[in-house]
């Protein structure tokens, strides 16, 4: 791999903005990430001034790569989940140029950041084909990138199966809200992974979320096809795919 320095990347949550400088020849983060709450409510000017306050705090100057919990199209937010309703329709993009100076900046979604960053320091780095990154937690993330590139905003959380969507069935939350067993998860996650899996037929799909941390408990239990593989960066990916995606030019 050819060097290529480092960049700087915001993913923001439904709880916290989080940014870092990240070396793009490992993957690591070159120090510890900062962390400022998200603001309440996370309006679009709110959560602007937050990320203006995160990048004055690590003192970089620089490009900045920025993730939203949205669906973005040409730097616009188009949904969003866990953030203000103000941000549908909003030019993210412009938005955060302006709070920083008019430095540029890229916007996508998180789900397709952490999608980029495991296809390329995760251990899906060495996989041709489709792979299917899928983030397990209030809801399901999904990410697509074939041979490295990023199909941006699949949103296969909200693919409805069997009358329901599938982060309705399957989410992390959905087994904290009804008690469920990490072998009742499992055959929900894999209700949710076959039909899935019967759409797209990825060559392997990887497991993403805070849940992911446990993957030995319900991974081995899960019926689908496809293989699926835990992520490794976990609560780092967001932030470094982000990066690689101002380092890249990459903007959905």
């Amino acid at each position: 791999m050819s060097a290529r320095g480092h960049a700087f990347g915001i993913d923001i949550g439904g709880s916290g903005v989080k940014g870092a400088v990240v070396d793009l020849d490992t993957g690591l983060l070159t120090h510890e990430r900062l962390k400022i709450a998200t603001p309440r409510p996370a309006t679009p000017e709110a959560v602007a001034a937050a990320v203006a306050e995160l990048v004055a705090l690590a003192g970089w100057e620089g490009p900045v790569g920025i993730t939203l919990p949205c669906v973005v199209l040409d730097g616009h937010a188009r949904t969003a989940a866990n953030i203000d309703p103000a941000w549908i329709g909003t030019d993210a993009r412009a938005l955060f140029s302006a709070a920083l100076g008019g430095r540029t900046v890229t916007v996508l979604n998180d789900a397709d950041a952490a999608g980029l960053a495991e296809d390329s320091y995760g251990t899906a780095r060495d996989l041709n084909g489709l792979t299917l990154l899928l983030t397990f937690g209030t809801g399901i993330g999904s990410a697509f990138l074939y041979n490295g590139t990023l199909v941006p905003n699949s949103e296969l959380g909200h693919l409805v199966i069997e009358g329901v969507e599938a982060e309705h069935m399957a989410a992390a939350s959905i087994k904290d809200r009804d008690g469920l067993t990490y072998p009742e998860w499992a055959q929900r996650v894999s209700t949710a992974l076959i039909h899935i899996e019967n759409l797209f037929w990825p060559k392997v799909i990887v497991a993403g979320g805070g849940i992911s941390r446990d993957h030995e408990q319900w991974i081995p239990l899960l019926t689908n096809r496809t293989p699926v593989i835990p992520a490794v960066l976990k609560n780092t990916a967001g932030i470094v795919g982000a990066a690689m995606a101002i380092a890249g030019g990459i903007a959905p």
